[in-house]
C-alpha cells in the first residue's frame, strides 16, 4: 500500500472531523502505456500486485477486500504497483445459510463458494480480489510478449487466478510461484541463445553516441535500449534486426540483473567511454 508520511485532523464548520493525509507520490496507471513497456517491467508490476494480494488476505485486521478494484485505484511507485484508495475496502465476510448465498458475479464468469459452519462465505474477500487482479492485470500484463521459455508457467498462473473452482488456494499458489520467483527469475535471466555465425569486433571503453533506431519494447523512447543476459544474447538480438550494425554494453542493469544494451545502425563515430564496451559487426 501507499507509504503514509503523516496525517492531521481538522475541524471546520462545514465538515467536522476532517482527516488529511500526506502520502508518497506515484504515477497514474495507464494500461495502454504499460503494454508498451518491456515484459520484465510488467512482470515486476504483477509481482508487486501478488505481494499486495497476499497482504490483503492476511492483514492484521483479517481478510480485506477492495470493492472498487480497478486500475484507477492504483499508481506506480519506483516500478511497483501500489493501491491508493482504501475508501471501499472492507473486512466483512458475507454471511450465509447455504452455498447459494455465496454467489459471486462478474461480467465474464460467476463463482459459488462454500458456506462455512460459522455462516460465512469462505474466502470471499480473497477470491474477489484475486479474480479482479486476473481480469484487470494478469490476463493483459503477464502473457503479452513473454519469454517463450516461461509461457507454460505463465499459462498455469493465469489459469489459477481465473478459475477458483479448480484452484481453491490460488493466492498461495501465486505467492509460491511468483513472490520468491526462483523459477521465473532463473529462466528469464538465463535465457538460452543460439550461437551466432556473425563476427563482431570488440572495442573496450567506447561508445557510439549517434546512429540510433527505434525498436519495441525499448527502455529509451528515441533509441533501441534492451536488456540482455550476456553478449551472446545481444549478438542474437542484433542479428535479428536488419538495421543493427553494432551494439554497446552499458554498466546499467535492470531490477533482475540483466544488462542494458544500446543497439545501433552504424558505427561511423566511436567516442571514449570507460563505462561501456562496443561491439561492431564485421562485414566482408
Amino acid at each position: 500500500c501507499f507509504q503514509l508520511y503523516g496525517y492531521c485532523y481538522q475541524d471546520s464548520n462545514d465538515i467536522p472531523d476532517t482527516l488529511t493525509t500526506i502520502t508518497e507520490l506515484g504515477s497514474p496507471l495507464e494500461m495502454i502505456q504499460l503494454l508498451q513497456t518491456s515484459w520484465e517491467d510488467r512482470f515486476r508490476i504483477c509481482l508487486s500486485l501478488v505481494r499486495l494480494l497476499h497482504y490483503l488476505a492476511h492483514s492484521p485486521l483479517g481478510s480485506v477486500t477492495l470493492l472498487d478494484f480497478r486500475p484507477r485505484q492504483f499508481v506506480i511507485v519506483d516500478g511497483e504497483l501500489k493501491v491508493t484508495d482504501l475508501d471501499d475496502a472492507s473486512i466483512e465476510e458475507s454471511s450465509c445459510t447455504s452455498n447459494s448465498d455465496c454467489f459471486m458475479e462478474f461480467p465474464a464468469r460467476n463463482f459459488t463458494l462454500p458456506c462455512s459452519v460459522e455462516g460465512r462465505c469462505q474466502s470471499m474477500n480473497e477470491k474477489r480480489n484475486l479474480y479482479n487482479a486476473y481480469r484487470f492485470f494478469f490476463t493483459y500484463l503477464l502473457p503479452h510478449s513473454a519469454p517463450s521459455s516461461l509461457r507454460p508457467l505463465l499459462d498455469k498462473i493465469v489459469n489459477a487466478t481465473g478459475n477458483h473452482n479448480k484452484h481453491g488456494n490460488a493466492n498461495e499458489y501465486l505467492v509460491l510461484e511468483l513472490s520468491p520467483s526462483p523459477s521465473v527469475n532463473s529462466e528469464f535471466t538465463q535465457k538460452c541463445v543460439k550461437s551466432a555465425n556473425t563476427q563482431y569486433r570488440r572495442v573496450p571503453e567506447a561508445f557510439i553516441p549517434d546512429e540510433n533506431y527505434r525498436c519495441w519494447p525499448s527502455y529509451h523512447h528515441k533509441g533501441c535500449l534492451l536488456s540482455v543476459f550476456d553478449v551472446n544474447e545481444a549478438i542474437e538480438i542484433c542479428d535479428s534486426y536488419s538495421q543493427c550494425k553494432a551494439f554497446v554494453l552499458t554498466n546499467q542493469t535492470t531490477w533482475t540483473g540483466r544488462q542494458l544494451v544500446f543497439f545501433k545502425m552504424a558505427s561511423n563515430r566511436i567516442v571514449p567511454d570507460p563505462d561501456k564496451i562496443t561491439y561492431v559487426k564485421v562485414t566482408d
